[in-house]
């Protein structure tokens, strides 16, 4: 193999792995792209030689020939309370967290890149940097339903736009998001049946978010079909477990006659800050109140008693929403798609079950949508249509 000197600093091109592995360009443009037509024996020479330059594809130009930037947008969700600190839990890193390596997991061996950018979801979105954002990327990612359906509509004219964790009911763009409702009403239906829970506390997650809406309905739906059972109160949470604190101290206040026996929170977060509260006040759980969440995300099975929730599948919301995404950038076309992935109940002690008890069990898929609002008991009304229609 001949050798090459180069200047420090320079450069190192196609053309120098070209020269001095003694084939053609278009040679070593294949076997960077892990093209076929290339003998095994000058795919291994043409590897050696850009070991030994230390080549980098330069990504921009192979892009521009294709007209692609090999670039994704990632869009997250920023939540936060006037009244605390930055923190990683009220700034929903524990769930993107499990959604970026999802992402990360599937792009990584296509040598495409990731742009990552938070809105705040506590306001409007900034939909001037969305657009600013889809000039420079090949399609988005957005989380949690923060875009409204006719902005939703602007884009996926611009570019292809997968949502995860949106409205199952989406027309606008690809949806790709967990089986929130049969999760939530299996989760119910456990605490009313098999540990005969009657009054009902609901903590409810940010009216902006399809997963919150979505356990809302469920709770509703197995609430029309238990008549002995009611809804002894609601609180409005942010996903937070400064919010879930909130909440166990609103309940609180409710006083000895009217404490509920089961408190079922739209997110572990909020779970671990009721368990917080109650623990705080001396209340038992489960014996006083039952506590449960949604998601199954760690810190919950460590609580005492470790958090009885429902798994969705964040890592492969992210997974499954990349590959729609990079299906719909290489074909435009394709129809428009809702991708809704099971979801199981994870029994453990915090709603009566046994101490010790660690249990998954699949959850049925509830295909009946719920009726009119006034189906409910009165008080279950109340409570919940200020959250629907807020």
């Amino acid at each position: 193999m001949r050798q090459m000197r180069r200047a420090a600093g320079s450069v190192v091109t196609l053309y120098d792995v070209a020269s001095l592995a003694g084939v053609s360009t278009a040679t070593v443009s294949r076997v960077v792209h892990s093209q076929d037509r290339v003998r095994d024996s000058t795919r291994a020479r043409v590897l050696a030689v850009i070991e030994q330059l230390g080549y980098v594809p330069d990504g921009a130009a192979q892009s521009l020939s294709r007209r692609r930037k090999d670039v994704i947008g990632l869009v997250c969700v920023e939540r936060k309370s006037p009244k605390l600190q930055y923190d990683i839990e009220s700034m929903s890193l524990l769930f993107y967290d499990e959604i970026l390596r999802g992402v990360e997991a599937r792009i990584r061996h296509h040598n495409w890149s990731l742009l990552i950018t938070y809105l705040e979801g506590d306001g409007e979105p900034a939909l001037p940097r969305l657009l600013s954002l889809s000039g420079k990327v090949d399609g988005l990612l957005i989380g949690e339903g923060i875009v409204p359906s006719h902005f939703l509509a602007r884009l996926a004219e611009r570019l292809p736009v997968v949502v995860i964790a949106g409205n199952p009911r989406e027309r606008a763009a690809d949806v790709v998001t967990a089986d929130n409702r049969s999760g939530s009403a299996g989760l119910v239906t456990h605490l009313i049946e098999d540990h005969g829970r009657r009054r009902l506390y609901y903590v409810d997650g940010p009216p902006s978010a399809p997963d919150a809406r979505e356990r809302r309905l469920a709770l509703m739906h197995v609430l029309r079909g238990a008549p002995d059972c009611r809804l002894v109160g609601s609180s409005q949470g942010i996903f937070t477990v400064a919010s879930g604190v909130e909440a166990g101290q609103a309940l609180l206040a409710l006083g000895d006659g009217q404490m509920p026996d089961a408190v079922v929170c739209a997110n572990d977060q909020m779970a671990i800050g009721v368990l917080q509260a109650l623990a705080g006040a001396g209340v038992s759980v489960p014996g006083q109140v039952a506590v449960v969440g949604f998601d199954d995300i760690f810190p919950g099975s460590l609580c005492d008693p470790p958090l009885t929730t429902v798994h969705q599948p964040m890592r492969l919301l992210g997974e499954r929403a990349c590959t729609r995404l990079l299906d719909r950038i290489a074909k435009p076309s394709l129809r428009q798609k809702v991708e809704l992935l099971p979801t199981e109940l994870v029994l453990r002690s915090s709603c009566g079950c046994p101490p010790g008890t660690m249990t998954r069990q699949p959850v049925t898929r509830l295909r009946s949508r719920p009726g009119p609002r006034t189906a409910l008991a009165p008080l279950a009304a109340r409570h919940l249509a200020s959250a629907e229609t807020s």
